[in-house]
């Protein structure tokens, strides 16, 4: 789905949570639908993503649900079949809804490089897209991101950072 005008203010719950590799944002909304998960040392990038796929966005300090949070806490502490749990919304274009979707289906403890991704939708050629859609996904952990490499194993970029990367990769037992 487009992003929404500017002349539309959306309103989501912002939580944080601590994690082994820092503190999560979590923002939700009314349904209680995770739609962000970025870290508080790349609040900016959030919300520079939260403003692309919804328009105007006012974050209100509120409480994720207690689900999520212990959910996301689970796998973190190493139950890596949490993130399944988490109920989650996103708004963007419909090519990068068919990237999330993907990624959303890459197993735990598993990489895949963007162009056997770009395949994996049908769409070989378009390796470069599915690297910018990948970049743009608001919700990290849970929508996969960090499970992307390039074609040579390299870890490649992670907008949280490739240390976080490196280490949510070795937490679900890849060999980096």
């Amino acid at each position: 789905m487009p992003a929404r005008s500017s002349k539309t203010l959306a309103s989501f719950g912002l939580d944080r949570l601590a994690t082994p590799i820092g503190i999560a944002l979590l923002v939700t909304d009314a349904d209680g639908a995770l739609r962000a998960l970025d870290w508080d040392d790349y609040e900016h990038r959030m919300r520079e993503l939260l403003r692309l796929h919804h328009g105007a966005v006012n974050l209100v300090d509120q409480a994720a649900p207690t689900d999520m949070k212990t959910a996301l806490s689970a796998y973190f502490a190493g139950d890596l079949g949490q993130l399944a749990r988490i109920e989650w919304r996103i708004a963007g274009t419909p090519f990068q809804q068919k990237v999330w979707a993907a990624l959303a289906k890459i197993p735990v403890g598993t990489t895949m490089s963007y162009g056997a991704l770009a395949a994996k939708i049908e769409m070989p050629k378009a390796i470069r897209a599915v690297g910018h859609a990948n970049g743009s996904n608001p919700i990290s952990v849970v929508l996969p991101c960090h499970r992307l490499i390039g074609a040579d194993g390299s870890l490649v970029k992670y907008g949280g950072g490739l240390a976080r990367k490196r280490w949510l990769l070795r937490h679900e037992g890849v060999e980096i």
